[in-house]
């Protein structure tokens, strides 16, 4: 059964998340819960819609020359980080759980709407099958052209290899965004003609033969789709 202190505690990993404040090793465990526990993943989208409000009725203003680097310096990793991860968490869970919030998270907002700024516009997708047999976690790179393509679950058919596709609103069909690497991280590059189909577009992989489909189009099994959102 889940306590108020694990609720607490997992609103502020979610916070930390959809900041991009967790390290690789939190951030994949995080993920890995997210594709079984449908609360969290609630959690992640209040979130993301809470900080995208404010950021929207936050009006245009250069922040004080300090206040970035002292939240950079305040979340930064370093060799004690890890001892003072449990009374971190435990200081959000008590601002989360307070009156606090709303300061908290207009603060927030401007430093998402500062890294924006400079990263350029932020996605996600997860695609999983039907059965839940395959999942793949898709995520913005360092550039605004770059998606980082994870499979966290399953794999394709002995001789055959996922290929993801975009299918953008009114468009005449998908259009191939490459071959992925089922067992590694995918780095791929979004052709500049197609991000504006990106935003709103919807991410699928199907099954191909190795090298990719060869007609420009599937020819296999479509596996598994999933909304693009821009976080």
């Amino acid at each position: 059964m889940t306590g108020p202190d694990d609720t607490y505690g997992d609103k502020a990993l979610a916070a930390e998340y959809v900041l991009r404040l967790l390290d690789q090793d939190a951030h994949r465990a995080f993920e890995a819960r997210l594709l079984e526990e449908p609360e969290l993943r609630a959690l992640v989208l209040d979130w993301e819609q809470q900080l995208a409000t404010l950021a929207e009725d936050i009006a245009e203003e250069t922040p004080p020359a300090h206040l970035r680097g002292a939240v950079l310096k305040t979340v930064a990793t370093d060799p004690a980080a890890a001892s003072r991860r449990g009374w971190f968490t435990g200081l959000w869970a008590r601002v989360l759980g307070g009156g606090l919030l709303a300061a908290v998270a207009i603060t927030l907002a401007v430093v998402v709407v500062d890294r924006r700024e400079e990263q350029g516009p932020s996605y996600r997708a997860d695609l999983i099958s039907a059965d839940q047999s395959i999942s793949l976690m898709v995520r913005s790179g360092e550039t605004a052209d770059a998606l980082q393509v994870e499979v966290a679950a399953g794999s394709p058919p002995d001789g055959r290899v996922f290929e993801l596709w975009l299918i953008a609103e009114n468009a005449a069909g998908p259009v191939s965004l490459g071959v992925l690497n089922a067992s590694a991280l995918t780095s791929i590059q979004v052709p500049e003609a197609l991000l504006a189909g990106l935003a709103t577009g919807t991410l699928a992989i199907s099954d191909e033969p190795p090298g990719g489909s060869p007609t420009g189009s599937p020819t296999g099994t479509v596996l598994a789709a999933g909304q693009v959102q821009k976080i």
